[in-house]
């Protein structure tokens, strides 16, 4: 064969082993993507729940257990670190730049005193957490700092409905929140916020509640626990809801630790790795009788971890030594 022939030829091969690469390269993120063991999920608890609510102390706590965020409450004026005042603003966005540790969201406790169905005062302090909300993305934007100011921007505000705020079986309250979270989401919408119902309701009456409104600032906040003890299929909720519907979650146990209950945490993340759930995983509750809330949260927190992130906790253990 002449000597032409061999180098066109090899040209050739050349060029046809580069296309295979490039196509096999152009698969490698589709391929990633579609590897749930590299998925990594972020994992925080809840101000009120280690009783360190509107506080600097309940961050350190976060740090303290390898925990990445911190569920902070929104509570009536002037209570402990208050949002609304400019001067604590600077505080928690001081504290979590110290810590690394950042606000997954926010929390309304107080509508399970001042229902958001039958009180007017309750759909002002929602409009009054949005307002808040908008203030830290604001102050956010004008961080040089980007990863910072992700962490001090939450864009999640958690609406409670327990106790005298319970709407579960009262179709009369459920159309009274349909009808307030008409006017309050489009603020919402405007600033790219959502709000996270944690209720007693079925998802029958969620999806109701969901299609009513027509919003898309309005979405679940699923807690395992709660959602358990009512009763009801949580692993076909969760599957079913998916990550369109459900914004975040509660990993909560009723009566226990996590993992030493009823509900199958490992089942939990296989359904949320399948159906590629990004949000935050908050752990709440799940205290046994007689065991200090602290003591209670930093054993969930190591189980949560374990379970939830083994290759981050390998890779922090390697590191270690």
């Amino acid at each position: 064969m002449h000597q032409k022939s061999l180098l066109w030829m090899n040209r050739r091969m050349a060029v046809i082993a580069c296309a295979v690469l490039a196509a096999a390269v152009s698969l490698m993120p589709r391929c990633f993507a579609d590897d749930n063991s590299t998925h990594h999920f972020k994992i925080g608890t809840c101000d009120w729940s280690i009783q360190m609510p509107l506080s600097v102390e309940s961050f350190e706590f976060a740090r303290r257990n390898g925990l990445q965020g911190i569920q902070y409450s929104f509570d009536a004026k002037e209570e402990g670190l208050d949002l609304r005042l400019p001067e604590n603003r600077d505080i928690i966005r001081e504290t979590v730049q110290t810590t690394g540790v950042g606000i997954s969201s926010l929390g309304i406790g107080l509508l399970n005193r001042v229902p958001l169905a039958t009180t007017d005062e309750a759909e002002r302090l929602v409009v009054e957490c949005i307002e808040t909300m908008a203030k830290l993305q604001e102050e956010a934007a004008e961080l040089e700092d980007r990863d910072l100011a992700a962490k001090v921007s939450p864009n999640i505000v958690l609406l409670a409905f327990f106790g005298k705020a319970d709407i579960n079986g009262k179709p009369e309250l459920i159309q009274t929140v349909i009808e307030k979270l008409k006017r309050v989401a489009p603020l919402a919408e405007r600033h790219g916020f959502t709000l996270a119902l944690e209720t007693l309701l079925n998802e029958a009456d969620h999806r109701h509640i969901l299609a009513s409104v027509g919003s898309p600032a309005v979405k679940i906040y699923y807690d395992t626990g709660n959602a358990s003890r009512m009763g009801y299929d949580i692993y076909r909720e969760i599957e079913s809801l998916g990550s369109e519907n459900i914004c975040e979650i509660h990993l909560k146990e009723n009566g226990d630790l996590l993992g030493n209950g009823d509900i199958d945490f490992a089942k939990v993340k296989d359904l949320l790795e399948s159906m590629q759930y990004k949000g935050w995983l908050i752990i709440e509750g799940s205290f046994p009788k007689r065991m200090d809330r602290a003591e209670a949260t930093e054993k969930n927190a190591t189980y949560a971890l374990d379970l939830f992130n083994p290759s981050l906790q390998s890779s922090e253990t390697d590191k270690s030594q």
